[in-house]
């Protein structure tokens, strides 16, 4: 069942209902020079490896994807606005026109495909970080240019390749109409505001750190498909994928956790195309 992705306003309408999954995605962003990606590998099913925007690149690139795929995940390219200093989230949509920023997408999508494909397997995703993330909800001519990224090395690629973002409709629009399968992804260790966007990491309480915090948000997610926001409203979201942060405070205990207590609920954790 989907989540009802209507948006109006800027705000995200959803249809209340309730379901029980059999499986979910876990996903985390590695290469990003920080964290424990082998430990975190043995976690989830999903890398987003960094693809030198932010962060990584070139033999890190390499070599992570390597890890990644010698741990059995599945592994997607995690592009960004080149901002080494603000570690991607500052914005520099203002630096680009559509081409520009298509191009900028397109060479880090190739780079790690082109790592994936020496390494024997097959690029499943990508997933924009940071603020190239953000500003895909907030300008549309950022997410145009972003699935014609994907779709232009998908093409040259010949295989399909899926993107993971928000549950904003108007981006999953724009990956239809690019032909790129979209993943709804939700955040296990983020604070949702009413509008179902995450609460800006400036303000006090916008990472979940307490990990009985984090796994009942994990739990809500994947067993009945919401989420509570920061006023005590609730969001719902239907997500193929939940994102488990490399960077936060004892981040592989804190995935550990998650793993296990969706385990005892009976959930497997699988990427989607492996389900």
């Amino acid at each position: 069942m989907r989540v009802v992705t209507s948006r109006a306003s800027g705000h995200y309408l959803c249809a209340t209902y309730t379901r029980t999954m059999p499986a979910i995605d876990l996903n985390a962003d590695v290469g990003e020079e920080c964290g424990d990606d082998a430990a975190l590998l043995a976690v989830v099913s999903t890398a987003n490896v960094a693809a030198g925007g932010h962060a990584g690149g070139g033999d890190l690139l390499r070599q992570t994807v390597g890890h990644a795929v010698d741990a059995s995940v599945a592994v997607g390219a995690h592009p960004s606005y080149p901002d080494r200093e603000g570690f991607g989230r500052v914005s520099r949509l203002s630096d680009h026109d559509a081409p520009s920023l298509t191009a900028l997408v397109r060479e880090q999508v190739l780079d790690v495909a082109e790592a994936c494909a020496a390494h024997s397997t097959v690029m499943t995703h990508v997933k924009a970080h940071g603020a190239l993330y953000h500003d895909l909800v907030a300008h549309p001519e950022a997410s145009v240019a972003f699935f014609q990224a994907v779709a232009d090395v998908a093409a040259e690629s010949g295989t399909p390749i899926a993107a993971l973002g928000p549950p904003a409709p108007s981006v999953q629009r724009d990956a239809e109409a690019a032909g790129v399968p979209y993943l709804v992804e939700a955040f296990a260790d983020r604070r949702y505001l009413a509008d179902g966007t995450l609460m800006p990491r400036s303000e006090p309480g916008a990472v979940l750190i307490d990990s009985r915090e984090v796994v009942d948000q994990v739990l809500a997610l994947a067993l009945d498909g919401r989420v509570s926001t920061s006023v005590g409203t609730t969001l719902r979201i239907d997500a193929a994928s939940i994102c488990l942060h490399g960077d936060t405070p004892d981040a592989v205990a804190l995935a550990t956790i998650v793993r296990t207590a969706l385990a005892a609920e009976g959930i497997r954790i699988e990427h989607p195309s492996r389900t």
